[in-house]
This record gives structure tokens, C-alpha cells and sequence, in this order.
């Protein structure tokens, strides 16, 4: 057995969105994300319901293989969901999104914590900077509210 420690890259990011909770958190959504995200297809959705839910499966195409994402927490209520994305022989991933009512709409609090599998992983990690994190996020943010501002 090999016993290491993680090489493991976690940010978080405050997004200001101008959507309420109820308008924003079924967008974080497998299914309803290709609705705000221009370049968004999973290959397969695997739900009950049809949306996210606790349990629903989904795989978007990566390198070297196809990264699998699992919901463990489906939250409307809280306007809290997290999902787990292994992308084999790359990372392990957690991302948390949590939202929050604010004036004019809603922020969101967006975790991703990768971890590293092996050496692709390794650079991958090294490549998640805070700077590049930055930039994922508030592209997201702008995709999000002009999706928003219909």
C-alpha cells in the first residue's frame, strides 16, 4: 500500500449574481447548465428527475479519460449543492457552490479542491493557480448573468 501526501489545490471564489436563490440554483444543474454555458454537453446524465439531485450521475468528455461527476448534496432550500469529479489518473475534485441571498440577487461561494491522481494531476494542480481560479470564475459569473438578464 502507498501512502502519500496530496498534492492538492483548493480555491474559493464570492460570485455576484443577479438572479434570487430560487432563480440561480436550478441553473447548477448538469441539464440545465447547457442553458448558460455555451460550450456545456455532458455525454450522459444519469437522474431520476431528470435535473440534479442527490445521487445523479453525469460524464463530460476529458483527458485521458472521461471525468464522471456524482452529486452527494442537493440542498434548494440551503442553496447548497456539492458534486465529486474524478477525472481518472488526473484529479479528484470536490466542488461546493453555496448560495446566499444579497442585494439585487444572490452571491455564490464556489470551492473547487482538486487533488492530484499521478503525474498529470500533478500538473494540473500546479496549473490551478489562484490567478487562473480568478478567471474560471468570473467568466462563470458573466455566462451566469447575461443568462440571467435574458
Amino acid at each position: 500500500m502507498k501512502i502519500q501526501v496530496p498534492r492538492r489545490a483548493r480555491h474559493t471564489y464570492t460570485q455576484k449574481l443577479a438572479g434570487t436563490l430560487e432563480q440561480v440554483f436550478p441553473l447548477l444543474c448538469p441539464v440545465r447548465e447547457c442553458e448558460w454555458v455555451s460550450d456545456w454537453d455532458p455525454l450522459c446524465v444519469i437522474s431520476k428527475s431528470g435535473v440534479a439531485e442527490v445521487d445523479c450521475v453525469f460524464v463530460t468528455a476529458a483527458e485521458p479519460h472521461d471525468a464522471i461527476w456524482y452529486v452527494t448534496r442537493h440542498e434548494a432550500a440551503a442553496g447548497f449543492v456539492e458534486m465529486l469529479k474524478i477525472t481518472p489518473e488526473v484529479t479528484a475534485c470536490r466542488l461546493t457552490v453555496q448560495l446566499r441571498p444579497a442585494p439585487g440577487g444572490c452571491t455564490a461561494e464556489v470551492t473547487y479542491c482538486h487533488t492530484s491522481l499521478g503525474p498529470a494531476g500533478d500538473s494540473f494542480v500546479a496549473a490551478f493557480t489562484p490567478e487562473f481560479y480568478a478567471g474560471f470564475m468570473r467568466e462563470w459569473e458573466s455566462s451566469m448573468n447575461r443568462f440571467l438578464a435574458g
